[in-house]
């Protein structure tokens, strides 16, 4: 029995200075609650105006951005029509050469080789 005498008024005690602990936190605990709405309101009120201050030169910047982006892809769009003229020249370029080719071939297998020609005496 001595055991659990000695238990309940360890328990008691314990809950007793829990409960004096409990209210010398309270205004503490209160006072940390006001500080942390006032520092909240704050808080609020600062990223409100940085963001005013900080909307228009974002519009601004997504502006030249969109901007900048229509610009290179109108260049890039430029550069293909160009690469494509360059191959379509270089395939008529070809195609006149194998022509070319092929009509000296043909003159040349056409016309009479030199020993065939008929002399003059």
């Amino acid at each position: 029995m001595a055991i659990m005498d000695t238990l309940k008024k360890w328990f008691g005690r314990a809950k007793e200075e829990a409960a004096e602990f409990s209210e010398k936190a309270a205004p503490v605990v209160d006072k940390a609650r006001e500080a942390s709405k006032e520092a909240y309101g704050k808080a609020k009120s600062a990223s409100k105006e940085a963001w005013e201050k900080a909307e228009p030169h974002v519009d601004k910047a997504m502006e030249a951005g969109k901007e900048a982006v229509g610009k290179a892809v109108e260049a890039g769009r430029e550069a293909w029509d160009k690469v494509e003229d360059r191959i379509e020249e270089t395939r008529r370029e070809d195609a006149t050469g194998d022509a070319a080719a092929d009509a000296t071939e043909s003159t040349d297998a056409a016309s009479p080789a030199e020993d065939d020609t008929p002399k003059e005496s």
